[in-house]
């Protein structure tokens, strides 16, 4: 890890995908976007939802994202990318503002192509480091 706070939010990650009812790997996406630019930052978080459903075999059209804002039960930025048919999981993430800027902290199931998401990631511009789980 870069530094002591990427090697922290790594660890934290890491614990999101601890053995549960799916297997999970994960990602934390780093942006150099302030808390002024939700709107990127949205953005940002639905093309690498895109590319997750993509390397999961869905086709992202069939898929819709599940905000925070929407659901009491989440925090207003967590957010789910979810099957249009049947709300099948296919991700999730927080967007955390870290320093002046946002993180994607994101989690997927360990079927994807986790390689070819982080490879993907990192043609859109972002820096991403990969968390895979147990």
């Amino acid at each position: 890890m870069p530094d002591a706070i990427d090697d922290d939010l790594y660890r934290r990650t890491k614990a999101l995908l601890e053995p549960g009812d799916i297997a999970l790997n994960g990602a934390v996406v780093r942006t150099e976007y302030d808390g002024q630019e939700d709107v990127k930052m949205m953005q940002a978080t639905i093309d690498v939802g895109d590319i997750i459903a993509e390397h999961s075999g869905y086709d992202p059209k069939d898929c819709f994202v599940h905000s925070g804002n929407d659901d009491p039960d989440f925090s207003s930025n967590q957010h789910q990318g979810l099957t249009l048919e049947d709300e099948e999981f296919v991700w999730e993430c927080q967007q955390l503002l870290r320093e002046g800027s946002f993180d994607i902290v994101i989690y997927y199931k360990a079927s994807a192509d986790h390689e070819a998401i982080l490879e993907d990631v990192r043609e859109l511009g972002f820096d991403v480091i990969g968390v895979e789980g147990e």
